[in-house]
C-alpha cells in the first residue's frame, strides 16, 4: 500500500514528529539455509496430495466479485488519498490471489520494473513465489524495489509452499509439515511469546494462517513487511505502537490527518474471541477432515464459510442446528453493520468540518488534538471492518472497537464545532452527494476514466510480458 509522500511532511508534524520509519526488529538479513529449493508450482504436489490438492484448485469456484466501495460510498471519503478510495473488492478464493492483486486499481499501472505507486511487499501474502525468493535473495533481496519487479517472479497463487515444508522428508510421506515460510511472521510470533517450533499442533495451524491474515505495516528503507504486535494485538496496543514510531499509511487530505489503514487482522481478532480463546482453530472452521471417494480422510483446502460444510465443522462444537446458528450469526453480523454505518457517518463528517476548519484559517496547534481523535477513530472503525468474519470470529471485540470508535469520532466533532464557532461558523457543514461510489470518487477528485484507462492498457501489455518470461524461466507450467 501507499506511504507517505515527501509532499506530506510539513501535514504529518501536525500530531506527530517527522521521522524515517525504521524497526528495531528490522536487521539485514541473510539467505536463509534450506535442503532443497522452495517449489512454488502448486500443480508438483497433485499427483502425491490429490484430494487436497483438487479442494485447493476449487477456491476457483469462489469468483464472485463484490464491490465494497458501490455497497458503502462512505469508505471513499474514509480512504480518500490512498489507493482503497480508487478500489475495493471483497476476497476471493486463494486460487485468484495473483490475479486479484495484478488486476486491482490500487497496484496502478506500472510500465516497468521500477515504476511505481506501490513497493514489493505489496506480493508478499500472494505467492508461494515470495517464500521461493526470500530463500534465494533473503529479506532484503526480496523487498526492495517496486511491486513491477517482482511481476515476472510472483506467478503462481498462494498454494502448497506458503504453508508447508514442501521440501522435507514428512511431507512426502503426505504428513502437513507446517512451516511459517515468512521469516517476519516467525519474529512476531516470537514477540508474542509463540515461537513457531515450540507451539503446540493447534496453534501452528492458526499460525501458518496467520503469516497473511493480520494487520502489518511497510517498514524501513525497503518496506518491508513488520507486524505491529510489540506492545499487543488489541486495537490500542497497536495504535500505541503506531504512534510512538510516528508512522502513518498515508496523509486524508480533506481533513489533513495521517492515517492508518488496517489490513486484514482476522489473527488477532480471532485470538481475542471466543474461538481462538477456546483453541478452535482455523482448519477447524475453515478446513475440514472430509472423505474422499475411496472413504479416506483429508483436510479439504477449500477454505470457505464453515456453513457451507457445517456437519464436519460447527457440528463438533455446537449443540444448535444449523439454522438457528445461522440466525444467531445474522443478528450479530447485522448489530456490526448498523454500528458500522454509524461510526462512518460521524467519521465522513469530522473529515469535511476538519476540512472546513483549515479553510477558515485554523491553527495548527488547535488542530492538533482533532486530528488525533479523527486518527483514532478511524483507526477503530477500520481495524473493526477490515477483519473479515469478525462477527463469527469475535463480534463483542468488533463491537467495541466501533464502540471506541465512535466515542472518538464524537470528541473530534465536539471539538470542531467549538474551533468553527470561535472562527464565526455556526451553520452544520454541508457534505457534497456521496450517494454513490461514482459521486463519492468525483467528490474527492478522482479521474476515474484515466484510472481505469491506464490499467486496461497495462492489463494488456505488460501482464502478458510477466507471463511469458515466467514461462520461459521455468517459473510457471506450460
Amino acid at each position: 500500500m501507499a506511504r507517505i509522500k515527501i509532499s506530506a511532511r510539513r501535514i504529518f508534524s501536525l500530531i506527530l514528529p517527522l521521522c524515517f520509519i525504521f524497526s528495531a526488529n528490522a536487521e539485514p538479513t541473510a539467505v536463509p539455509a534450506k535442503s532443497a529449493p522452495i517449489e512454488a508450482k502448486n500443480e508438483t504436489f497433485a499427483s502425491k496430495n490429490p484430494d487436497q490438492y483438487q479442494s485447493w484448485k476449487a477456491t476457483s469456484e469462489q469468483s464472485d466479485r463484490v464491490d465494497a466501495l458501490a455497497e458503502d460510498p462512505r469508505l471513499v471519503i474514509l480512504w480518500a488519498g490512498y489507493p482503497f478510495s480508487r478500489d475495493y473488492n471483497k476476497p476471493r478464493g486463494h486460487a485468484y490471489a495473483v490475479t486479484d492483486v495484478r488486476e486491482t486499481l490500487r497496484t496502478g499501472a506500472p510500465k516497468n520494473a521500477e515504476d511505481g505507486p506501490l513497493p514489493m511487499a505489496c506480493w508478499s501474502c500472494k505467492s508461494p513465489d515470495v517464500a521461493r525468493l526470500i530463500q534465494k535473495d533473503g529479506e532484503d533481496g526480496y523487498f526492495h524495489g517496486k511491486w513491477a519487479r517482482g511481476g515476472p517472479e510472483i506467478v503462481n497463487n498462494l498454494g502448497c509452499a506458503d504453508c508447508h515444508n514442501t521440501a522435507s522428508p514428512d511431507f512426502a510421506q503426505g504428513k502437513p509439515a507446517l512451516t511459517l515460510s515468512r521469516p517476519y511472521a516467525a519474529r512476531a510470533m516470537e514477540t508474542i511469546g509463540k515461537p513457531f517450533d515450540k507451539a503446540s499442533r493447534f496453534d501452528q495451524q492458526t499460525m501458518v494462517c496467520g503469516q497473511c491474515h493480520v494487520e502489518y505495516h511497510f517498514d524501513g528503507p525497503n518496506k518491508a513487511v513488520k507486524f505491529p504486535w510489540d506492545n499487543g494485538m488489541k486495537v490500542e496496543d497497536m495504535e500505541k505502537y503506531y504512534d510512538a514510531i510516528t508512522f502513518a499509511d498515508w496523509v486524508n487530505p480533506l481533513s489533513k490527518t495521517p492515517m492508518l489503514k488496517a489490513q486484514h487482522p482476522e489473527y488477532e481478532t480471532w485470538a481475542g474471541g471466543i474461538h481462538g480463546k477456546n483453541n478452535v482453530t482455523c482448519i477447524d472452521c475453515h478446513m475440514p477432515k472430509v472423505q474422499n471417494a475411496e472413504g479416506k480422510m483429508y483436510t479439504s483446502h477449500k477454505i470457505g464459510n464453515p456453513f457451507d460444510s457445517f456437519e464436519q465443522t460447527c457440528v463438533n462444537c455446537h449443540t444448535q442446528d444449523k439454522a438457528t446458528l445461522q440466525n444467531i450469526v445474522a443478528e450479530r453480523k447485522e448489530a456490526i453493520r448498523v454500528l458500522k454505518l454509524k461510526v462512518e457517518d460521524q467519521i465522513v463528517r469530522a473529515h469535511f468540518e476538519a476540512k472546513a476548519a483549515w479553510d477558515a484559517g485554523a491553527k495548527e496547534e488547535d488542530m492538533k488534538p482533532i486530528l488525533m481523535d479523527i486518527r483514532h477513530a478511524q483507526w477503530r472503525w477500520d481495524l473493526a471492518i477490515a477483519s473479515h468474519g469478525i462477527h463469527m470470529h469475535a463480534p463483542e471485540e468488533g463491537l467495541r472497537m466501533l464502540g471506541g470508535a465512535l466515542d472518538k469520532a464524537a470528541d473530534a466533532r465536539t471539538k470542531l464545532v467549538r474551533l468553527l464557532a470561535s472562527m464565526g461558523i455556526t451553520h452544520e457543514i454541508p457534505v457534497p452527494d456521496i450517494s454513490t461510489k461514482a459521486k463519492a470518487q468525483a467528490a474527492i477528485g478522482l479521474n476515474m476514466q484515466q484510472i481505469k484507462a491506464e490499467k486496461e492498457d497495462f492489463l494488456k501489455t505488460v501482464v502478458p510480458q510477466w507471463d511469458e518470461q515466467a514461462r520461459k524461466n521455468g517459473l510457471l507450467s506450460q
